[in-house]
């Protein structure tokens, strides 16, 4: 099996009485596609959050592997740390895209490189060409508002990989899209993810987007029932 880029072990997270995570052993490993199904209040999303680094468990424990080496424990970071290292290693898409409508497209995905410190002028040609092989080519300058929902989820999935970032977190990246435009983001989400050798962690609860990837994870009350692979 390919070398894990995320290992969880034991986590556990509670928000007032509700257990959101019962003791969630995980590996993803580097280059593969995995996607975390359950019902809603099933901790999913939860899971997403902790793995990411958004959350901080209540216990267990996240590790990171960075393509440059070394061993990152992501729960043991402090606060500052974790939003550095979702800046810099880490590509978020989320079901609404989280964009800014006063910007344009190639503005709003060139601000996720200029905050990790890369010039305006650099972070632009990045962005411009991640729009453009994401099918955007001549729609740069338009504002969020002047693209479809499925325009609109490119120009995040390009935010997400303008950094470099190995692995990309996707939260029900095509729940507000209808079938045919969901396949469409999908083929640009695993594209320009596992399609580049990078990894990808989608929470779905679309069968037909869980099939697209390589693994699927089921989760019920806090906990992985199992995980299945793609045929």
């Amino acid at each position: 099996m390919s070398t894990a880029v995320v290992e969880a072990q034991g986590l556990i997270k509670s928000f007032g009485s509700t257990r959101a995570l019962a003791g969630v052993d995980l590996r993803i490993a580097s280059g593969e596609s995995v996607a975390i199904m359950g019902a809603s209040g099933s901790g999913k999303t939860t899971l997403l959050h902790v793995l990411a680094g958004i959350t901080r468990p209540d216990g267990g424990r996240v590790t990171f592997l960075p393509p440059a080496g070394g061993v990152v424990e992501v729960s043991a970071l402090s606060e500052s740390a974790r939003s550095r290292l979702r800046r810099e290693s880490f590509g978020f898409v989320f079901q609404q895209g989280l964009l800014m409508p006063e910007l344009t497209a190639v503005e709003n995905v060139a601000l996720a490189a200029m905050i990790t410190g890369v010039s305006r002028a650099e972070a632009t040609q990045r962005a411009a060409g991640w729009l453009a092989a994401l099918g955007l080519q001549g729609m740069e300058d338009r504002r969020i508002g002047e693209l479809s929902g499925g325009q609109a989820q490119r120009v995040a999935i390009a935010r997400a990989q303008v950094t470099g970032a190995s692995v990309v977190f996707a939260d029900e990246p095509t729940g507000a899209l209808d079938s045919t435009t969901s396949s469409e983001v999908m083929d640009a989400l695993l594209w320009s993810t596992t399609g580049q050798g990078r990894t990808l962690v989608v929470v779905t609860h679309d069968p037909q987007v869980a099939a697209r990837c390589s693994r699927t994870i089921a989760v019920r009350d806090g906990r992985v029932l199992g995980s299945a692979v793609a045929a």
